[in-house]
């Protein structure tokens, strides 16, 4: 006799990520009926040892109203999982280390004035009386006020246990062996422990929704990325704002308690589930963070670590419903900057589930566009 576990709900979701658990959330909040299923424990990947960067700031425009609904759903997170998870709005300051820079942010402010970002531009005299502890390399930079920094090792697994709150069946531990589809209904098998049986399936696997969508014949270039974070001894506060490079490169915050956070640079895969950070790496990064901030000269590291995160060709998510499957809604591929969205992008999945459309544009991040048919060649007469 099978001692499977089997049950019957509205949705079923693959993976407990920032995306995954606040999807779940906002389809309880609709009365909706969900499953959610994680391999591992919720927020324990790549949602929850990121960086920690809340940024809308340098975004692609067409992410940015996905960005500020999220923006939204951040400044009411106690009431909304019940925890603030660190969240401030320290501001967001994107370093310039030529002219050429310079003019880059000043492009970007310029086209995304309709989201009233508030974006300033800090320069010479200003730069050095307001920035005393920036290295000489930086020559300026686009701040971001409203922008800040949160804790993702407790805002992502909050997101899971407030959907639990809320009704939402949630099974961590549970890797999805087997996805099936009937035509009306999807089942997913976790081994001999699980069956769930739903009329809507959510694939926000991260990095491992390739196979899911691959299933439905819809295989798409996804690749995972390995970033490199470290976080030094605790220091004399003496930075607000989070920091990113104009062109990528490095990153750092610093915390309440005085240590800073700092990313940047690839890490090593040891295999499909495990990353390590390499000591080329850390060198790499190390240099780069003195450079910038020279009161890290003598700072000492005490913890370093990798994560796994999907990436797509553009570095665009793809949010939205499947072009072969009714009832499969996809939402991945986050790039490296899912943390700040991942919110918004789970009230998306859930509004699509409930009204079959978004408040929000996403057709940049429709599944779509790796499928567009190459233009046919005309017959010579």
């Amino acid at each position: 006799m099978s001692s499977i576990k089997t049950l019957r709900t509205d949705v079923a979701i693959v993976g407990g990520g920032i995306v995954g658990s606040s999807a779940a959330l906002a389809l309880r909040q609709m009365g909706i009926g969900v499953a959610l299923l994680e391999r591992d424990l919720c927020g324990s990947r790549s949602s929850g040892v990121n960086f920690g960067g809340v940024r809308r700031q340098g975004r692609p425009l067409s992410q940015l109203p996905l960005a500020q609904r999220a923006h939204r759903i951040w400044g009411r997170l106690p009431s909304l999982i019940g925890t603030d998870g660190e969240y401030l709005r320290s501001g967001h300051f994107k370093i310039a280390r030529s002219e050429s820079d310079m003019a880059s942010l000043e492009r970007y402010r310029s086209q995304s004035l309709d989201f009233d970002l508030g974006l300033e531009l800090i320069s010479d005299a200003r730069l050095r009386e307001r920035c005393p502890w920036l290295g000489a390399r930086a020559v300026g930079g686009s701040l971001c006020v409203e922008d800040g920094q949160a804790n993702p090792r407790l805002v992502s697994p909050a997101f899971a246990l407030a959907a639990q709150r809320a009704g939402a069946q949630v099974f961590e531990r549970h890797a999805v062996d087997e996805v099936a589809h009937d035509g009306a209904m999807f089942m997913l098998r976790s081994g001999n422990a699980l069956e769930v049986h739903a009329p809507v399936l959510l694939n926000c696997a991260g990095a491992w929704s390739g196979p899911i969508a691959t299933r439905f014949d819809e295989p798409v270039p996804l690749r995972s990325g390995n970033p490199v974070m470290v976080v030094t001894e605790p220091m004399p506060h003496f930075m607000d704002w989070s920091l990113g490079v104009e062109g990528g490169g490095i990153y750092g915050r610093q915390v309440a308690r005085g240590n800073l956070v700092l990313g940047g640079g690839a890490g090593i895969a040891v295999d499909a589930d495990r990353t390590r950070a390499g000591s080329d790496a850390i060198a790499t990064l190390a240099a780069q963070a003195i450079e910038l901030l020279p009161a890290l000269r003598h700072a000492h590291f005490i913890r370093t670590w990798s994560g796994t995160e999907g990436y797509l060709p553009d570095r665009q998510p793809v949010l939205g419903p499947s072009r072969t499957t009714p009832g499969l809604f996809h939402g991945f591929g986050f790039s490296g900057a899912g943390f700040q969205i991942g919110p918004a992008a789970g009230e998306v999945l859930a509004e699509l589930v409930r009204d079959g459309r978004s408040s929000t544009p996403i057709g940049a991040f429709s599944i779509e566009r790796f499928f567009a048919e190459e233009p046919t060649t005309p017959t010579p007469p």
